[in-house]
């Protein structure tokens, strides 16, 4: 988030020069030319800072810190074809198909929480919201990743909203947004339930999570 705001003020100034810089004049061109130097300064800092911070993860990579693996080794039931097949339907907005998928992954990791929050997502857009209630709750019971539990919060606002509930509906959709306050789903939400319009979001960044 800091990166994107710096690069928005140096696309805003550099927008100004192109704009200005060919008409200007006087003390007005060279404060512009002035903004340009800075400008040539900061990218060319910015370079050399990445091009080190690279070599760095590069001389990890060498002695053969590999945290990559690491973070599969987390997840194992990642590795089987069941739950390689479950996304893929899932992002195909398959979710019958899914769901077959991912009770296979229970099978053969009954202790996972990503497959159980996959198959309680798919059990929401299938509109079976007790089935999806019940998985969610036992995933919030061991869920350590904050932007999972936001995800997981937001999603039991959708319920709740959806049952008329707009008490409770804020109430999860509030737990969702301090969980993570970068997932904008929540917010949307509880927008779109104050106007009574727009469709409830949720599961859209479930994807991208691992």
């Amino acid at each position: 988030m800091m990166f994107q705001h710096v690069f928005a003020e140096m696309n805003e100034m550099l927008d100004e020069i192109a704009r200005h810089y060919p008409i200007a004049q006087g003390a007005h061109k060279h404060e512009l030319a002035r903004k340009w130097h800075v400008l040539r300064q900061m990218s060319d800092s910015m370079i050399e800072e990445w091009l080190n911070f690279e070599e760095k993860m590069g001389a990890l990579r060498q002695n053969g810190i590999c945290l990559e693996e690491k973070y599969e080794l987390d997840f194992p039931e990642m590795s089987i074809d069941a739950f390689a097949k479950g996304q893929g339907y899932y992002k195909l907005l398959m979710f019958p198909q899914s769901l077959v998928q991912f009770k296979a992954v229970l099978e053969q990791y009954p202790d996972s929480l990503i497959g159980r929050t996959y198959l309680a997502m798919c059990h929401l857009h299938l509109e079976e919201n007790e089935e999806a209630v019940h998985y969610f709750e036992e995933v919030l019971k061991g869920a350590t990743n904050m932007r999972l539990r936001s995800i997981i919060y937001n999603a039991l606002g959708c319920i709740e909203a959806k049952r008329g509930a707009r008490g409770k509906a804020k109430e999860y959709f509030a737990l969702a947004y301090h969980s993570d306050p970068t997932l904008p789903e929540p917010l949307a939400n509880w927008e779109a339930c104050l106007q009574s319009t727009g469709k409830l979001q949720y599961g859209i960044q479930l994807t991208s999570l691992l």
